[in-house]
């Protein structure tokens, strides 16, 4: 289907972030702040920034905090107001006219493929964006606009790849590539979380997917998987080896090389977290100076 408008981006939300409890016990992981904005307002600029302005979350028990960020704050805007606080007032609004945001509940943690399968009644037959929360990647390196011309161009579904040494290449799904052409390769098969010894190249696929709506036929015949769960890596397999590019099939991978912040585990977040604050006009200068002073410290 290429030539075809992506407009929707599908967002899964519904983890109950246990890597980070107990601040996930009464919060949503995607709510916790990088520097001073929640990760998910970030991954939903993203979307926005590569035009793409209807978000569906998907969503759990205990998410309404999500909902709560993308409504209008209204005692709260009205108090900044008054107390001519516009500074203040146009951070708050920010996130309520970022896009038009839809909501859908993942009933049973069932996998991330579970999870986008949620989106078919919204999406319906036209190509989709996904961006996981785990990952965000620097505005200013634009990965997901880039994965949208290449799906544009080529039709099928693309994933987001990041070359890791080999002995990290577990912790991901994991492409096998049999062309390359600059950042793009073509993907001739997908295994999830490999031994190294055992990977077909070092090319791991990162938060980023921009499927074809194929997929959700895929998905529905696709049984569980690793740990139990539905895995999106799985119904991407059989995209690149079983579906012809005429339905919907066949699957590349655009190379990222650009600025990107794990916010998957509490190192991770906290590197992130640290990274960002350094690079932010307003605290960068002094937070630099004072986080040199602590390090001499040790």
């Amino acid at each position: 289907m290429s030539g075809t408008t992506v407009r929707k981006a599908v967002i899964p939300a519904a983890g109950l972030g246990t890597r980070f409890l107990p601040a996930t016990k009464a919060t949503p992981k995607e709510m916790l702040p990088v520097v001073d904005t929640p990760a998910i307002q970030l991954v939903v600029e993203e979307a926005v920034a590569a035009g793409l302005d209807d978000v569906l979350l998907i969503t759990g028990r205990n998410k309404r905090a999500l909902e709560d960020h993308f409504d209008r704050a209204w005692e709260l805007e009205a108090m900044l107001e008054a107390g001519g606080r516009q500074d203040r007032l146009d951070l708050v609004r920010k996130s309520t006219e970022l896009a038009t945001v839809h909501y859908v509940r993942q009933g049973e943690p069932k996998g991330l493929g579970h999870a986008i399968l949620c989106a078919a009644q919204h999406v319906g037959h036209e190509p989709f964006a996904v961006l996981l929360g785990d990952d965000l990647t620097d505005p200013r390196d634009p990965l997901l606009s880039r994965m949208i011309d290449v799906q544009r161009e080529h039709g099928g579904s693309v994933v987001a790849l990041l070359e890791v040494p080999r002995d990290q290449i577990s912790l991901y799904g994991c492409a096998a590539v049999d062309e390359v052409t600059g950042d793009v390769v073509r993907i001739s098969g997908l295994v999830e979380k490999p031994d190294p010894e055992e990977a077909p190249s070092t090319y791991a696929v990162i938060g980023r997917y921009v499927l074809a709506p194929e997929v959700f036929d895929v998905l529905r015949r696709t049984p569980p998987g690793r740990g139990g769960e539905i895995q999106i890596t799985d119904a991407l397999q059989t995209l690149a080896t079983e579906v012809p590019a005429s339905e919907g099939g066949g699957v590349r991978g655009v190379v990222f090389r650009g600025r990107r912040y794990d916010t998957g585990d509490r190192l991770s977040y906290l590197q992130a977290v640290v990274r960002l604050a350094c690079e932010r006009d307003d605290l960068g200068p002094d937070f630099r100076a004072w986080l040199t002073k602590f390090v001499a410290t040790f």
